[in-house]
């Protein structure tokens, strides 16, 4: 059942890609041209590429785009919910149920960094690739790894690990936070649909 999930986290951060890629490029395009060479809005910024590069100007770096934040998102929940149940297994000495609202959002703001971790692991080399490309007029993904190498595709991973770890870690715990304080129950473990077990029984026959 983790593999369906995954499925459709990976085709939803497929499509949501799609749109956010101008806004990705007009970011950094504004990050980093020098003071004067470039506007400061996005206003200003996304009709300055539209005209001189065109629509395609806010899709060249969409693949690396979609290479750090499809993995980024599988991992986000993925990892998420099985760092909470090992914590629950291993680390929490009594059973989730006789936790407190205290100590469940503890384990979750715990649960949220360590797969903030992985997720900044597994999209940094394309995090890089992504900025590169977008301030790199006329490169191609080969040429920027090409000038960038092994080392420089890893750059800055230890800063981004705090920022990223730190951003889901807080993501979840506000998330799970409102919930407790709405009095929402955390949803069951999700179990595959009868029809579909139906399905891979016959397949396996």
């Amino acid at each position: 059942i983790s593999s369906l999930y995954l499925a459709a986290s990976a085709s939803a951060e497929f499509f949501a890609d799609i749109a956010l890629s101008p806004m990705e490029c007009c970011k950094v395009r504004i990050q980093t041209s020098p003071t004067g060479t470039f506007p400061r809005t996005l206003r200003g910024a996304f009709p300055k590429i539209l005209a001189e590069e065109g629509v395609g100007g806010f899709y060249k770096s969409i693949v690396p785009l979609w290479g750090r934040q499809i993995p980024y998102t599988m991992m986000k929940f993925a990892c998420f919910e099985r760092t909470v149940e090992a914590l629950y297994a291993n680390v929490v000495p009594k059973p989730r149920a006789e936790c407190s609202k205290g100590e469940q959002l503890v384990v979750t703001f715990a649960a949220g960094y360590i797969a903030g971790v992985f997720c900044a692991i597994v999209s940094h080399p394309a995090d890089t690739l992504v900025s590169y490309l977008n301030k790199a007029k006329g490169s191609s993904i080969g040429d920027a790894v090409k000038v960038l190498g092994w080392n420089g595709l890893w750059g800055g991973l230890v800063p981004r690990i705090f920022m990223i770890g730190t951003l889901t870690a807080l993501q979840w715990f506000i998330y799970d936070g409102v919930k407790v304080q709405l009095g929402l129950p955390r949803p069951p473990p999700p179990e595959m649909p009868e029809s579909l077990k139906i399905k891979m029984g016959l397949a396996q026959q």
